[in-house]
């Protein structure tokens, strides 16, 4: 029970982050990493003002925690992210170690950790992530869906 409540508690530290993405025209997708209960790093969307196609939501709070911990590794670290990562996040959880990751929202269209491929479980890699998905799947989802709503109504204006 009290992991179901930490996981709760750092989704919605997450969906604050989403939350500032969107103010600032991004996908609203907001990442936290925790160790041993404790916030180690905050990420959010920004590739579109960043000029940075890697500019993600985990990638952004995986490159903090690594300057935190002052390693590469991050070992024992959970990481909650709003919507499900795509490869590119999924592959960078792999080589950094991350030990869990927690998401909101799943991703049908471009999902790497179960919804169109699973990275994080490959039994190739050197490395498997834990995964548990739909934590807080309504809010972090409604956000993102009335996010793109808004998108295309500016685009039928």
């Amino acid at each position: 029970m009290t992991e179901q409540l930490d996981d709760n508690y750092w989704m919605q530290q997450a969906l604050v982050l989403a939350r500032e993405a969107e103010a600032a025209g991004e996908v609203p997708v907001g990442a936290v990493l925790v160790r041993d209960n404790q916030l180690i790093a905050r990420g959010r969307n920004q590739p579109i003002g960043s000029h940075d196609p890697c500019g993600h939501a985990e990638i952004f709070c995986l490159r903090q925690g690594g300057q935190v911990l002052q390693n590469y590794r991050l070992l024992d670290t959970t990481l909650y992210v709003t919507l499900e990562p795509c490869a590119m996040c999924a592959g960078a959880m792999v080589h950094s170690r991350v030990g869990r990751l927690v998401f909101g929202a799943a991703d049908p269209k471009t999902g790497a950790a179960g919804s169109v491929l699973d990275l994080l479980q490959q039994p190739q890699f050197n490395h498997q992530v834990q995964v548990t998905g739909g934590v807080l799947a309504t809010e972090c989802g409604e956000l993102l869906s009335s996010f793109f709503d808004a998108v295309a109504r500016k685009g039928n204006s």
